[in-house]
């Protein structure tokens, strides 16, 4: 590995002087390393610093400092030019990161030996509607969301798979998501938890006025379209929980398998089930 990208998110406690020691042992290695501007005016490194849009033209991988939120936002920005991503968790949960910061030494080195996997991740393309006219096209890692607003007032989600009609969901709103967001939003919706090796779509009911209603796993040539109603207009459309676009009645959401994904580092002693177990059944072991 010979030139490393790194984002951070400065809202993290301590992730600038993380960062800090971070190029240093990158640099030790003799690992050249680019860092966005305002890192570089914070660790005085200003010889580092490129903006973001042009990390992919030298880094052979971007190390993600910060949470699962962070790495969202760096996926989309990346995964056009399919350039391997390492989270380095400095938040709560770290489902999506691989390393911690305890073991940075080790970590280089295993980068360094090439000790590591890519997992090609599928991402979800959403494609807004309005009016019979495309206003906009989305990709996302682990989910599209469509939900009410404040009020406690339903909205109704018609969704058709390909030509054939399946249902109108009643209720607060409908996750479609990635076997990646699986373990994310749908998961606290009662979706089920979805291996990444396997290539599926997951439509999971948020609240659903019905006690019949339960999520479903789709195939990933499957093409979905819903279409959005309600008696009001406080609805909204999200991606990877982080950008929200307003809805209007009588939208369509056309959703698919995108042509991108998202490479994540991986270490070869490490499985899926095993995070599964540490981040969210507690188990130490």
């Amino acid at each position: 590995m010979k030139t490393v990208g790194m984002v951070v998110n400065q809202s993290k406690p301590g992730a600038i002087e993380f960062a800090k020691g971070l190029i240093q042992l990158l640099e030790d290695k003799g690992i050249k390393v680019l860092i966005e501007p305002f890192v570089g005016e914070y660790v005085k490194r200003d010889d580092l610093a490129i903006p973001l849009h042009e990390f992919h033209q030298q880094a052979e991988c971007v190390f993600v400092l910060g949470g699962d939120g962070t790495l969202l936002g760096v996926a989309r920005e990346f995964s056009v030019h399919n350039i391997p991503l390492l989270g380095i968790n400095l938040g709560n949960l770290g489902f999506l990161s691989e390393a911690e910061p305890d073991h940075l030494p080790d970590v280089i080195d295993k980068i360094n030996r090439g000790d590591y996997y890519l997992e090609k991740r599928m991402m979800i393309q959403a494609e807004l509607i309005q009016n019979g006219m495309t206003k906009a096209v989305y990709h996302a890692l682990n989910d599209i969301c469509i939900a009410k607003g404040t009020f406690s007032r339903i909205i109704n989600c018609a969704v058709h798979v390909g030509d054939q009609y399946v249902s109108t969901f009643n209720g607060d709103g409908m996750i479609v998501s990635t076997p990646t967001g699986s373990t994310a939003y749908s998961l606290s919706a009662g979706g089920p938890i979805v291996s990444p090796s396997i290539h599926a779509i997951l439509l999971t009911p948020i609240a659903p006025h019905s006690l019949s209603v339960r999520p479903m796993v789709l195939a990933i040539e499957q093409e979905i379209r819903i279409t959005v109603s309600a008696t009001h207009e406080d609805m909204g459309l999200t991606v990877d929980g982080q950008l929200g676009i307003r809805l209007q009645v009588g939208d369509q959401i056309v959703l698919k398998k995108s042509p991108y994904k998202t490479s994540l580092i991986k270490w070869k002693e490490r499985s899926f089930f095993d995070v599964v177990r540490k981040k969210l059944m507690g188990d130490q072991a």
